[in-house]
């Protein structure tokens, strides 16, 4: 009997995988939203324009980013309980003593 990948192990690693990007992804942009309030406070208007410039399609605002970052805490907690709920499962499923 040959046994392939564990498919519902493999979607809680992958429920990680993507909740730790949603979290990183959150994290640059509230961390570009504070350097970039910084940089306007210190400097000149058309220095400030520059830096709000920067691909203004692809920014969110700090709430949105905030809530994205809780979202990707659970999307990481959620895909542990599945890889974990999964590799439990296997080993009842399999007597490996016999």
């Amino acid at each position: 009997m040959e046994i392939s990948g564990n498919s519902a192990y493999y979607a809680g690693l992958g429920a990680i995988t993507a909740g730790q990007n949603r979290v990183d992804q959150a994290a640059s942009q509230i961390a570009n939203s504070t350097v970039e309030r910084a940089a306007t406070s210190q400097s000149s208007d058309y220095q400030a324009e520059r830096l709000r410039s920067v691909d203004r399609s692809q920014q969110m605002d700090l709430p949105t980013s905030t809530v994205e970052m809780a979202l990707g805490k659970h999307q990481v907690e959620l895909g542990v309980k599945v890889a974990k709920a999964s590799d439990e499962m296997l080993g009842t499923l399999i007597d490996t003593y016999a």
